[in-house]
């Protein structure tokens, strides 16, 4: 598992959560992730006042995601035909769009490491199932959209 304080686990957390306000009232993107990254990313208590967030990171995968949702979105629809975008849990949908993301357009990181990540922070947003179905529809993902993926490197 990721250090709690890596910046690039944070980074993710910032576009989590951003990409969860963004959901609701898709107010520019950059906005959001500069005040995330800026004022706080947590809101429990086991991250201390001084962490490092990869705010460069953060942009990068809100804004990619804001970017591409039209993509991502069919992706996640071929990969989980039986949950229409409007059924899945809006946490659960934005980790699986980071994660698509990385993996599928930006190819940024390793299969592993995006599906860790995801499985990650479905563990600490999501609800009591949201790991194992993010895990479920990126294995689908990297299975089905991802020939070139190494199976080594799932």
């Amino acid at each position: 598992m990721k250090e709690k304080l890596d910046p690039r686990h944070l980074a993710r957390v910032a576009s989590l959560q951003s990409l969860f306000e963004w959901s609701f009232n898709s107010v520019d993107i950059e906005e959001i992730v500069k005040r995330d990254t800026k004022e706080h990313v947590h809101l429990d208590d086991t991250y201390q006042e001084g962490f490092q967030v990869d705010g460069e990171l953060a942009l990068f995968i809100s804004r990619g995601v804001t970017d591409n949702l039209d993509p991502i979105d069919k992706i996640i629809e071929t990969c989980a035909p039986e949950w229409p975008i409007s059924q899945i849990a809006k946490v659960d949908l934005e980790i699986l769009r980071i994660a698509i993301f990385e993996l599928y357009i930006a190819k940024n990181v390793p299969t592993k490491v995006a599906i860790d990540e995801a499985v990650e922070l479905a563990k600490e947003y999501g609800g009591e199932n949201s790991s194992k179905f993010v895990n479920g529809v990126l294995g689908t993902v990297v299975k089905e959209m991802l020939p070139h993926s190494k199976k080594g490197e799932k």
